[in-house]
Formats: C-alpha cells, structure tokens, sequence
C-alpha cells in the first residue's frame, strides 16, 4: 500500500470533500451517460480519488476510471458546490504518471519521449510533418496506402482517423505581421498558433490574422512560440508542460500587446490555466498569471467589434462547441453572437449542445472504442436538426465531428467547418 500521507499532498485530497455526492453531474457526464458506471461519473472518480489518498484502494483501481475521463469539465459548469474537478483530475493523472512511470518498457519510454519532447515542442519536426503529409495527399499515395488496409492492421483507431485527415496546406509567410502589421491600431493582438493546429489547420490560423486584421486590431507575430504543453499535461508530463510553458510566458513577454489571440478550444483552456503549474510561492506563477490574463480565443475578441460581413450564407447551421472553449475559458455566447452576425444563415441548436463529442485530444485513438460511444450519442442530436453545416472552434471537435458525418453516411449533406471559415468567407477575405 502506498504511502497515505505522501497521496494526500499528491493528490488533490482536500477538494474531495467539496462534493457532495449529488448527482448534479450526472447528467453532463458523456462518460457516465455513455457507459452507465458510477466509477465513470464526476462523483464516483472523485470517490475513487478521496479513497486512494485514504489508502483504502491501490493507484492501480484509478486508472480505468481516470483514462477514460475525457476532461471536458462540464462536470465543473453544473456542480452547485463548485468542486474544483479540473484539479482533483490533474493531480490523479500526474499520480498514475509516476506509477507507470517505473513500469514502462524502453520502448515505451523511447516512444513517449520521441512524441512529447522531440516532436510536439519541435517545428521543425512539425514542419517536417507537415510536408511529408502533403506529399502523401498530393501524391495520392494516401488512396493507395487506404487500398491495401497496412494502417488498418497496425491500427484500427488510426487507420479510421487517417481517413479524415484534412488537406495540409503550407502556412503562408507570416514574418510581416510582426513589427511591420498592415493596420497600424491603438489594440495589438499577438497571434498564438499552435503545434497540432498550424500542421493541420494552418489555414484557419492564417485566415484568423486576416480577420484580425479586417477587424483593425494590429497583428504580432512571434516565430519563437512553441506548443502550449495540454497534451504533455494530460498524459502525465507535467515537467515537459511547465518546460513549454516557461517558453511561451517568456515569448509573449517580449511584447506589448493588449491580448493573445488563438483558435483553439484546447489550446487556450491550456493557455489561461498556465498559473495553475506552479506553486502560489513560485515567481513564476505570477508571470503565468498576467500571461494567461491575456489570452483570448478569437471569437471573443470578434464578436466584440463590427466585422465587415459582406456575403450572405443561406444554410442550416449549427455549432458543435468546444468543452474546453465553455467549461475551462467560459466563452459561450460569442461564437453564438458571431454565427447570428452572418446573413442566410438559419441556425439550429443541439439538443444537449455542451455534451463533449468525444474527441478530447488524443482520447478518440488511444480510447477509441470509448469516443466512438460518446461520438454516437452527439451524432443523434446532429441528424435531428438536419444541418448543411456543423461549425466548430477546436481542431480535435472538428476531426471529431467530420469522423462522425462519416460514419453517419452524411458527407455528401454536411460540411463541418471552424467558425473562423465561415467567418473569412461572409466577410469575402477567403
């Protein structure tokens, strides 16, 4: 058994007793609506939680239920005794961490440090990707490649999210926006990219700075910036995280701007919580503090000005939020606000509109069976408002969303686009 008193300082063991067991979550829970367990609900892992740092259970009894949490803390936004989920979920994972951690094969090892410390923080290496993926689109080698089924056999979960892959496109040279912004603006925005988001959505990420711009806001750009570290923390590389962290918050610092925009539901949760790495007696957790201050998902700093809309749009929309976007930077009715903003737009809301879809970073490959659950839940609210047209803000919820389409049969009836597409296009910048 392991030591109690050590646990109880590792896990968050005194926010456990904010729960009261009430159930309020239940209901908000994709995991426990799509499984039926009481160890897959908010309450019961909390439960789990409060008893391994009691040394009642073993580490071990904590990893299903707290894999197969999706982290989307809508659990947070319902519970009327504000239990701090987010933080009793991270303490948990970076406890499982260590646990493995003395497990691991070398090859487990060598891979996990190849995809988080190498890879993720590295563009280089995204670059790299990058070119080899449009190679393979433009080559048509990604038909071949499906044909003979080789993916499918190392894995299924990959060779179904392979299939969904969207068109890489090259970033467009983005040196001018730093020191030399087209619009000249009393409001700077610095401009946050992303790993995983400037590889395969590099095109919402430069249409993003052209709104920006359309707006009046004066756009920065900083080539420095590295990846926001969300991956590395939910999957128990927090030292990596904080690593990354430290990058970015020294980065931005560089620069006198009014707010730090991105597109990226995921991303920016990561972003405003970066205080939360660090001790209260860190100097750090200041300098985190005023960081994370500053950063704004990009329909938040949009439905605040009068965008030039020039074109109307006659489809049935609706709009697929991101948990994190709601749950963690509780922006909720901007992208609402923004979508209305637009012409010919008719826009009918999911039933149950804030149940995650399924996708939560990685969740949807290494958990797949699991999300394809929570995914068929989301995809029966889909089909009763028959929409032309599923908007997004994240890039996991897009994927996500498109697989869904997909297994559904509906790609040749609905399109799944970011809000920011569809933005560029009303306003005729695309």
């Amino acid at each position: 058994m392991a030591d109690t008193a050590l646990l109880r300082n590792q896990l968050a063991y005194e926010e456990t007793f904010s729960c009261v067991q009430c159930g309020y979550c239940l209901p908000a829970c994709p995991t426990y609506l799509a499984f039926g367990k009481e160890s897959h609900s908010p309450r019961g892992r909390i439960q789990l939680v409060k008893l391994a740092a009691e040394g009642k259970i073993e580490i071990k009894d904590l990893e299903k239920p707290i894999d197969l949490c999706l982290g989307c803390r809508a659990c947070e936004t319902v519970c009327p005794t504000n239990v701090e989920y987010g933080k009793i979920l991270d303490s948990a994972i970076d406890v499982l961490g260590e646990y493995r951690r003395k497990n691991r094969s070398l090859v487990e090892k060598a891979v996990r440090n190849l995809v988080f410390r190498k890879a993720l923080p590295n563009k280089r290496v995204l670059k790299l990707v990058g070119t080899g993926l449009r190679l393979y689109q433009t080559t048509k080698a990604d038909k071949a490649v499906r044909k003979t089924g080789v993916i499918a056999k190392v894995s299924a979960s990959l060779a179904t999210m392979e299939q969904i892959t969207p068109k890489v496109e090259k970033p467009r040279v983005r040196n001018h926006f730093y020191e030399q912004a087209a619009v000249k603006s009393k409001v700077k925005v610095a401009f946050f990219t992303g790993c995983i988001m400037d590889t395969f959505f590099a095109r919402v990420n430069d249409l993003s700075m052209k709104l920006l711009e359309e707006a009046g806001y004066e756009v920065l750009f900083l080539k420095e910036q590295t990846c926001c570290g969300a991956l590395h923390q939910h999957s128990a590389e927090k030292n990596t995280a904080i690593e990354l962290a430290k990058k970015n918050i020294e980065t931005f610092e560089k620069l006198d701007c009014d707010f730090i925009v991105n597109a990226i539901g995921g991303c920016g949760a990561a972003l405003v919580e970066y205080h939360h790495l660090f001790a209260k007696d860190d100097p750090w957790h200041e300098r985190a503090k005023n960081f994370a201050a500053k950063n704004k998902d990009i329909s938040f700093i949009l439905s605040r000005v009068e965008l030039p809309i020039r074109k109307s749009i006659p489809m049935r929309v609706t709009y697929q939020p991101s948990c994190h976007l709601t749950n963690v930077q509780k922006v909720i009715n901007e992208p609402l606000e923004l979508i209305k903003k637009i012409p010919g737009l008719e826009f009918a809301a999911l039933r149950n509109q804030n149940l995650c879809c399924g996708s939560a970073g990685i969740y949807n490959i290494i958990h797949h069976e699991e999300s394809m659950k929570v995914l068929d839940m989301k995809m029966k609210t889909v089909s009763e408002v028959k929409p032309h047209l599923i908007i997004t803000t994240n890039p996991g919820c897009h994927l996500q969303m498109i697989l869904g389409v997909k297994r559904e049969g509906l790609e040749t009836k609905v399109s799944v686009k970011h809000i920011v597409e569809v933005l560029a296009e009303a306003c005729e910048i695309i």
